[in-house]
């Protein structure tokens, strides 16, 4: 199996972020990844958030869930964070259901088939590194990613060796947003195969990373 796209409920996902974003300062971040995770027909939707934070996406996330009948799984440090996080998504009309307090790397380790992910930068790495995917793939996301960009940082750097990363792309949202589209079977079980043989191409102008297949 491998992800599903499905414009109507993306739609729906879109529509329904925006209703109750109407009071945030608007960007386009929040109704984009609410709509992807709904098309997608995400499961196993995860973010990390901390204090001071803004609450949009989060809206977004959670309305996605509701669309899919998925489980959002919000990751904050401390107990400030989680306090914070549950007051501004209930002002925003959402009952959050599953926060998750303490190191968002060791956190997030223990959650299997995760088919959706925003993380900001600064966490990025450390949660990529030990992320256990769904099989049938998944989309990444990370937040004010414009410092990395001239590191050259790559998706494939940082995930599990068994994660192949089909598509990337950069959108100048914010302070930058980095998408990656995960192919099928890059989840949690082992593979035997040898060195597979894949060409990749960073495109000058839009920035996007594509990955073929030999």
């Amino acid at each position: 199996m491998k992800l599903a796209w499905s414009p109507d409920m993306a739609s729906k996902a879109y529509i329904d972020t925006v209703k109750l974003c109407q009071n945030f300062q608007r960007t386009g971040v929040a109704e984009l990844l609410s709509a992807m995770a709904a098309g997608w027909n995400s499961k196993r939707i995860v973010e990390s958030w901390s204090h001071d934070n803004p609450i949009a996406t989060s809206v977004g996330l959670a309305v996605a869930a509701s669309h899919t009948c998925g489980r959002h799984v919000c990751l904050v440090p401390d107990d400030r964070s989680r306090s914070s996080y549950i007051e501004a998504m209930r002002e925003a009309g959402i009952s959050p259901m599953h926060v998750v307090v303490g190191d968002e790397g060791k956190s997030v380790a223990e959650i299997s088939g995760v088919d959706f992910l925003v993380v900001d930068n600064s966490k990025c790495k450390d949660i990529a590194r030990v992320l256990r995917l769904s099989e049938k793939g998944a989309v990444l996301a990370c937040k004010n990613a414009c410092e990395r960009r001239n590191s050259g940082f790559r998706w494939n750097w940082v995930l599990d060796r068994r994660a192949r990363v089909m598509r990337s792309v950069f959108l100048p949202l914010e302070k930058g947003l980095d998408i990656a589209y995960v192919g099928a079977n890059g989840g949690d079980a082992a593979s035997d195969e040898g060195p597979s043989r894949w060409i990749k191409h960073i495109d000058p102008r839009s920035g996007e990373e594509h990955i073929f297949r030999r």
